[in-house]
């Protein structure tokens, strides 16, 4: 009896017991869903219902004798029982006219709806049910009453207050119910239902997991398939069942948070396209995002396997934080991410890279999305300094209904909605408002948002990946800005400096040390550019500036080595700006003065250019150096025969 019991719902059990109690019920929440009965009655165990055929189906198995559906489209009605509404319509002196009782909702006079459920609830010959469905659009506006609304709603309340229990067969009493479907409670007039205590509100929240997990393996399993594959794959799991609870364990896993409707979707949906048992989770990606094959399985592993090197031609000196970030990508790719949570939904991967300015954050994160899906393009940066204001939130996430910006929807919401299989790059989160990293929570918790559309949004295909400058500068009890880590400094100690001083902000300024758990162990910490990388990235920018004069102007570029000791020593003279710092030199004390050069000698290709020295005390820098001009090669002409048969093309035969 009791695992009978863990499968029926918590809000099914509410409405059991204060039906006995309560003569005024409110249904909020998930009421447009479908649900599953969940006991044998008058419709069999497992059978899929909408709301208002789920509550008649169930006041009627308790004894019931009238139910009757109420909405201010329709009137009254009852479909499945044509006779209780015919019975209803006898009790209150209406006209039942083709199966309706109309009747308006926003009065109080004697044919209006308060009043003929008032009529209903204080007889006391026959156990009554009314169902007002859709009452969230009874009204414009709960804040903003006129009087007949006003008077609608306390007719209700007497109603309620005036309800009668109804003896039945033996010893069975049943009080006359109302029962309210409201999306929202606060749709209904907050006096209405506050410091009432003939009123209780049950709220009906997505499936559970007990509720998924009696879909997937009760008897509408065989539903999802079609049935010659059913036949042929159930009989290979029969001597492994354990295979098949695995499958089914993880499907359930998978759609936590989604509503029966979207469930009964992913049923049909599994047999239209014909996956077989194995499969069976893959229908959730073309559910989420219209595709079969999941990009992540599709993973050039060799490719993985090589990414060090790929990062190492892009990215100098930084090799641990480009482990820690692979070890991210094979955690995804073998399956174990979040094993250690109660979520399957979150995202595949979340990392925080941080400290000091131009060691790499950036690129790195490009360079993992070329890796994996095989441009730059599937990594979505945002600069966090633009979600600064407190109604940021909006320009990210969407406005809600009634705002400015509504229909467009949020940047992040949009982008992955378009491109679910990427990088999200959070550049400079500290500047981001402290409002906007809440929504982070559920995002990395869950692997979801709505959006402001009311659109559910799933980040669990993708890597999001954090940068930040914090804990470089602190500030003393002055209130001073002060460096906290310097290029002196081994590695370790300002690893450890930078993840002490983050840790501080989320827990002390922000007072939000949710984020950081959330975040977890995932913070990587990039090393300053130290002297020897300082120079393998002033050789690496040096040398894609010749080969590019090579490939594309024919020009042969020979810098001396005093002019690339003047570059070196430039370059590598302060380094707390990192590789930006060393392109910023390398712009102003090369390609700058190196542009105005092959002006002023007029050399735009074919030329073998040798700069001798830079020089440094001219403002801007100038470069000395000597032209070699090469002769333009013309090929020979090569003789054509003309066949005289032909005329020739002349002004008069054109």
């Amino acid at each position: 009896m009791a695992e009978e019991l863990s499968y029926v719902p918590k809000w099914h059990r509410e409405l059991e017991l204060f039906t006995q109690i309560k003569p005024l019920l409110i249904l909020e929440g998930n009421v447009l869903d479908v649900y599953q009965y969940p006991v044998e009655g008058s419709m069999p165990k497992g059978s899929i219902l909408r709301l208002p055929d789920y509550l008649f189906y169930h006041f009627k198995d308790i004894g019931y004798k009238t139910i009757v559906h109420y909405d201010s489209v329709e009137g009254f009605y009852n479909t499945s029982a044509p006779e209780m509404l015919e019975h209803f319509a006898k009790t209150v002196h209406a006209r039942n006219s083709n199966g309706k009782v109309e009747s308006q909702f926003k009065s109080a006079q004697r044919d209006s709806a308060p009043q003929y459920i008032r009529q209903l609830l204080t007889q006391a010959d026959v156990p009554s049910v009314v169902i007002m469905n859709m009452a969230s659009r009874y009204i414009p506006s709960p804040d903003n009453l006129v009087q007949e609304e006003v008077d609608a709603y306390s007719a209700l309340i007497k109603a309620s207050l005036e309800a009668k229990e109804v003896r039945c067969e033996g010893t069975t009493i049943l009080k006359n119910l109302l029962v309210i479907v409201a999306n929202k409670v606060n749709d209904l007039p907050a006096w209405f239902y506050l410091q009432n205590p003939n009123v209780k509100t049950i709220s009906i929240g997505p499936p559970s997991i007990e509720e998924r997990e009696l879909l997937v393996k009760g008897d509408n399993f065989a539903s999802f398939f079609d049935r010659s594959i059913f036949d042929e794959d159930f009989a290979t799991f029969e001597s492994a069942p354990e295979e098949l609870t695995k499958i089914q364990d993880k499907f359930v896993a998978l759609t936590e948070g989604m509503s029966f409707t979207e469930l009964n979707g992913l049923r049909k949906l599994c047999k239209k396209e014909k996956f077989r048992i194995r499969e069976m989770c893959d229908v959730i990606d073309l559910f989420k995002y219209g595709i079969r094959e999941n990009p992540w399985k599709q993973l050039d592993l060799e490719e993985i396997q090589n990414a060090p090197a790929h990062f190492e031609s892009r990215v100098k000196g930084q090799s641990y934080a480009q482990t820690k970030t692979l070890d991210i990508v094979k955690r995804a790719i073998t399956g174990l991410s979040g094993l250690q949570g109660s979520s399957h939904g979150r995202p595949k991967g979340v990392l925080f890279f941080a400290g000091p300015t131009g060691t790499g954050k950036t690129e790195t994160a490009k360079t993992l999305a070329e890796i994996l899906f095989g441009h730059e393009d599937a990594c979505i940066r945002f600069d966090m300094s633009e979600f600064s204001q407190s109604h940021s939130d909006q320009k990210l996430l969407g406005a809600p209904p009634g705002y400015v910006g509504y229909e467009a929807g949020g940047q992040l919401t949009n982008a992955v909605r378009n491109k679910p299989f990427s990088i999200l790059l959070f550049d400079e989160i500290e500047k981001a408002h402290p409002s906007i990293l809440d929504k982070f929570l559920q995002i990395l918790e869950d692997g979801r948002m709505t959006d402001g559309q009311g659109q559910t949004v799933y980040f669990s295909e993708c890597i999001i990946i954090f940068t930040s400058n914090l804990g470089i500068y602190t500030r003393n009890p002055l209130g001073e800005r002060v460096a906290n880590v310097t290029i002196d400094m081994p590695y370790n100690e300002v690893s450890d400096k930078v993840k002490s001083a983050i840790a501080d902000y989320f827990k002390l300024e922000l007072g939000r040390p949710e984020i950081l758990n959330r975040i977890g162990e995932n913070i990587v910490v990039f090393d300053y550019i130290r002297p020897e990388i300082g120079q393998q990235i002033l050789d690496a920018q040096i040398n894609k500036i010749i080969r590019t004069l090579k490939a594309e102007k024919k020009i042969d570029l020979v810098i001396e080595a005093a002019a690339k000791d003047v570059l070196s020593n430039s370059a590598l003279g302060n380094l707390n700006n990192g590789g930006r710092g060393i392109g910023n030199i390398v712009e102003s004390y090369l390609i700058n003065p190196l542009s105005r050069f092959l002006f002023d000698q007029r050399v735009f290709d074919n030329a073998e250019v040798y700069i001798d020295s830079v020089d440094t005390t001219t403002q801007p820098v100038s470069l000395i150096g000597r032209v070699n001009r090469k002769e333009t090669v013309v090929a020979p002409t090569e003789e054509v025969s003309v066949d005289e048969s032909i005329p020739a093309i002349t002004e008069g035969n054109q």
